[in-house]
């Protein structure tokens, strides 16, 4: 799987880079310039492997311009989700074309004293800092975005003014967190305690549930703030379940 784990390389570090410093086009120019260098150090030279990476790297610069789209006013959140979710189809289904993944990389995996790295193929590897890297900027990026494409409401805000008594505080920082431990035990086989960390999340929110269903509460009602919950938590989870899938 080395071209899906470039393409989540790829995406990861366009959304870091925006999050960092939002600028137009450079972001997703970076990603995908990382994934050309890493895929040339780790020793995919052959001339289909250079059209792969190509077409890898286009994938990447088509993401970062539709996220920004889909972002705009009158932008349509959507497109980003097809763009990521057919680059990753199309990624996933010339997998089995044979490309060999070693070089630097592979000399770097075979010198490393970290013994979790140790063992590791180059592909393995890179698929494995592609999850970590999803889970990151570009998690919370498609959170926002199925939010947006299906018009769930930010509680947060009530007709477009942001109500000061009611915020949802953390979830751009807690939500990267939850996805990277769900992941790492998924990792370690500890699949038990990473349904925890799922309900725990449930337990943590439930006095701001509780709070929408009080009577004079300022901000949005028990549904808004459920609806908004349940949405943007199960699409988190999806995203680090199924990169556990990838994983397997």
């Amino acid at each position: 799987m080395i071209w899906t784990a470039l393409l989540l390389i790829g995406v990861g570090v366009t959304d870091l880079v925006f999050s960092a410093r939002p600028m137009r086009h450079v972001p997703e120019v970076i990603g995908a310039a990382t994934i050309v260098v890493v895929g040339l150090v780790s020793d995919l030279a052959e001339p289909g492997e250079l059209a792969l990476l190509a077409v890898t790297a286009g994938f990447v610069l088509a993401w970062g311009q539709s996220v920004t789209r889909g972002f705009a006013v009158g932008g349509r959140a959507w497109v980003p989700l097809v763009v990521f979710g057919g680059a990753l189809t199309v990624t996933l289904a010339i997998s089995p074309v044979d490309a060999y993944a070693g070089g630097l990389v592979g000399d770097w995996l075979d010198a490393t004293p970290l013994t979790v790295l140790s063992g590791l193929s180059a592909e393995r590897a890179l698929l494995l800092a592609g999850v970590m890297l999803a889970q990151l900027s570009t998690g919370n990026v498609l959170v926002r975005l199925v939010l947006r494409a299906t018009g769930t409401v930010n509680p947060a805000r009530v007709s477009g003014r942001s109500v000061p008594t009611y915020r949802l505080k953390g979830g751009r920082l807690l939500g990267p967190m939850e996805r990277v431990l769900i992941v790492g035990l998924g990792v370690a086989g500890e699949l038990t305690a990473a349904s925890v960390v799922v309900a725990a999340k449930g337990l943590l929110r439930w006095p701001e549930l509780q709070a929408a269903r009080e009577e004079g509460h300022r901000g949005p009602g028990i549904h808004a703030v459920t609806e908004y919950f349940l949405v943007g938590s199960f699409v988190s989870w999806m995203l680090a379940l199924g990169s556990l899938v990838l994983l397997a």
